[in-house]
């Protein structure tokens, strides 16, 4: 099964990246696009390359929920932050972007750390969590929403990054909330505060990135996005669910994890393909990790 699951998170890379370069393409298609003219907005959805893209999106999500089942948190977080690697990559082939020296390296450290990753890591902790552990994550992301409506009427350089950030940590949240459901089963699942706050999680998320696209340069949103979403889980995986490495190889996991977070930072400039508008357009859509 952890074979099996960790193919589910290079899947869910795969489809979440070249889910960004769909949208893209949707978005240059219908020419420039503002979130000021709905209609332009509701064109560019309407797109069959955005559509496709959407389509990857969910199926992204389900490849993840796989990964969730038998992977630590580490492992899948890092695995879908890695989808900037696939973006950068597809990029080249469809829209004709470069790839400098440096970005190139930067996926040479993704595909290597995620490679550690999967040699080091061990069995995935509980799966059922405690009453207050979701008590926690609920006032998680009561207090991001709050902070990211405030961060939203800050002036100046330091809105974009607490936007991309609180907008990653709620797509931090909901990787926990998905990583302790139980059996896919939909009448227990209606039972769970789990379910419940996926569905919560990916909403606030969805309108904090929104935000955060909106607010500025596009590669400083990414940046704190990707860090958000992926530090928060993996920690709280290893200290509170029972995350962990094979024995004697958590120096190589931390290396695994560095090594594949910071090729994916290095990759940030590639989540301005998430709204792909064309050039002149004034604001970008929602981002493919709206699919998550």
């Amino acid at each position: 099964m952890l074979v099996v699951s960790m193919i589910g998170a290079l899947l869910a890379a795969v489809c979440f990246g070249l889910s960004s370069v769909m949208q893209a393409v949707g978005m240059r298609r219908v020419g420039p696009v503002s979130q000021e003219d709905p209609r332009s907005l509701v064109r560019a959805w309407l797109t069959v390359p955005f559509l496709a893209g959407t389509g990857l999106d969910l199926l992204g999500f389900g490849f993840e929920l796989v990964a969730l089942r038998h992977l630590p948190l580490f492992l899948v977080q890092a695995a879908v932050a890695s989808a900037l690697a696939v973006t950068a990559i597809a990029a080249t082939v469809v829209m004709k972007e470069r790839l400098g020296r440096g970005e190139k390296l930067a996926v040479g450290a993704v595909c290597l750390g995620l490679a550690l990753l999967g040699c080091s890591a061990g069995p995935e902790g509980a799966t059922r969590a405690h009453t207050d552990f979701y008590t926690a994550l609920g006032a998680s992301l009561l207090g991001l929403a709050v902070l990211g409506f405030l961060a939203g009427r800050l002036p100046g350089r330091w809105r974009t990054p607490i936007l991309g950030l609180c907008a990653g940590l709620c797509f931090g949240v909901l990787a926990l909330a998905a990583r302790t459901l139980p059996e896919l089963d939909p009448v227990r699942l209606l039972r769970e505060p789990a379910t419940y706050l996926v569905a919560v999680s990916s909403l606030i998320a969805l309108v904090l990135w929104t935000m955060a696209l909106s607010a500025g340069a596009v590669t400083t949103a990414t940046a704190a996005m990707v860090v958000g979403e992926t530090v928060l889980p993996a920690v709280v995986g290893v200290l509170v669910l029972g995350d962990e490495a094979r024995a004697g190889w958590a120096p190589v996991a931390v290396g695994g994890f560095l090594l594949a977070v910071g090729g994916a930072l290095a990759l940030a400039r590639f989540g301005e393909l998430r709204g792909g508008p064309a050039e002149g357009a004034t604001a970008t859509a929602a981002p493919a990790e709206a699919g998550r």
